[in-house]
């Protein structure tokens, strides 16, 4: 079992910037971040996998926002810039010992492991 806590969520005017941590009581070569925005389904944003296996990212965020992982701390970042209003959700940390290429497809469905969320609202 492996529990995630989220972090670092809050508001900001769009063109800002946010970081979001996920500290993780255990270790998945597997992690990455979904959102939820109100009356939308939860959606894949961003994913690692270790080992070289690399990262992905919905569209909707490429070039504006970087996941990374420090293996030591056991804690997924995810940096977001450039923010906008329609970034506006609750997002959540995902684990799973998965596969790497399941990992990178980041389908909600594939990860066990689900942190609580944390809001993050961006103005216009």
């Amino acid at each position: 079992q492996v529990r995630l806590v989220e972090s670092g969520g809050g508001s900001v005017q769009a063109g800002g910037s946010l970081r979001l941590s996920c500290a993780a009581s255990g270790y998945t070569d597997c992690m990455g971040w979904f959102r939820q925005a109100p009356g939308k389904e939860r959606e894949g944003v961003a994913f690692t996998y270790s080992g070289g296996g690399g990262t992905s990212y919905a569209d909707s965020v490429k070039g504006r926002f970087a996941v990374s992982r420090d293996t030591a701390k056991n804690t997924l970042y995810l940096q977001m810039n450039s923010l906008k209003p329609e970034d506006s959700a609750i997002y959540y940390c995902a684990a799973d010992p998965t596969a790497w290429y399941t990992c990178i497809s980041g389908s909600s469905s594939d990860f066990g492991y689900w942190g609580q969320g944390t809001q993050v609202t961006v103005s216009s």
